[in-house]
């Protein structure tokens, strides 16, 4: 192997390297009659898609459709809603039986202070 072929080539952005281009060759753009084929084609279905869409209220009650969607959806948020105040009730619910047993805790250990103490020795204070 050369010494020119195992040197390192560092590709800055911006610049097109050289090495590997030499056999690709660039990408045409798509001919006047494939893109003509496209447009049609998007038209085509376009076109269809609006058609089917208006004969679509003389087989469907559209009103009906959408007030009965919102209803659900009212129905829904309603229920997700009071769910939530459930859910907030029982935590509310656990956070006072925590401070009856961190208030039962303390109680316990002040008494078991107090009757275990040593009773203080009658000591004169100095003066």
């Amino acid at each position: 192997m050369s010494r020119a072929s195992k040197r390192l080539t560092l590709i800055r952005p911006g610049r097109r390297s050289q090495i590997g281009r030499q056999d690709s060759k660039r990408k045409r753009p798509p001919g006047r009659i494939r893109q003509l084929a496209e447009a049609l084609l998007l038209l085509a279905g376009g076109m269809g898609l609006l058609l089917a869409l208006m004969r679509l209220p003389e087989r469907l009650d559209t009103l009906l459709l959408v007030s009965n969607a919102i209803a659900n959806l009212i129905g829904g948020l309603s229920k997700l809603g009071l769910g939530l105040l459930q859910l907030l009730g029982v935590l509310v619910l656990v956070g006072v039986v925590l401070l009856a047993l961190a208030f039962l805790a303390g109680g316990l250990v002040r008494l078991a202070r107090a009757l275990l103490r040593p009773k203080p020795t009658a000591t004169p204070s100095p003066r």
